[in-house]
């Protein structure tokens, strides 16, 4: 672990500490901008990567969050269909002003203002996790249930299939 986290990273590690987790920020070497970079950086299963993808509510204009197994595609129509309202993906810009962060680093916690989150169910099937920390190059590890509570997101079912 590097003892000089980047500033947003180091938000992440203090949103936890926040929070009264013990969870550490870990900056790797490579990149885990993608769930399979992540896996592969961090030595453990794809489907342990939980993986933030912001999408823009269409009428509102409101950001949600899906946090989703890195193993997993996320069924965006199943989505509206629950949120009864369309999902347009999100540029850089609109990620970045709802969350604090860049596509690849997007963490599940620590962004300006509360954000609507779904948790893909799936990741309940595995004892640890391993989530973005604000930074493409950061992570941390968590358990589904510290996921849930951090981020108060609803349990669902959010892939194809």
């Amino acid at each position: 672990m590097n003892s000089q986290l980047k500033e947003s990273a180091q938000r992440v590690q203090d949103k936890l500490s926040d929070l009264g987790y013990p969870n550490r920020v870990v900056e790797l070497p490579d990149s885990t901008r993608t769930a399979q970079e992540a896996a592969d950086a961090i030595g453990c299963e794809v489907g342990q990567i939980a993986k933030s993808i912001v999408f823009r509510l269409k009428t509102s204009n409101k950001p949600l969050l899906v946090v989703a197994s890195g193993v997993n595609r996320v069924d965006e129509k199943l989505i509206s269909t629950r949120m009864d309202d369309k999902l347009v993906k999100a540029d850089a810009d609109f990620v970045r002003e709802h969350t604090g962060f860049v596509i690849g680093g997007v963490a599940p916690i620590g962004h300006p203002e509360p954000i609507l989150t779904l948790i893909d169910e799936d990741l309940f099937h595995c004892r640890k996790l391993w989530a973005a920390a604000g930074h493409p190059k950061a992570v941390f590890e968590l358990t589904p249930d510290e996921l849930a509570a951090m981020t108060r997101g609803q349990v669902t079912s959010v892939k194809k299939g």
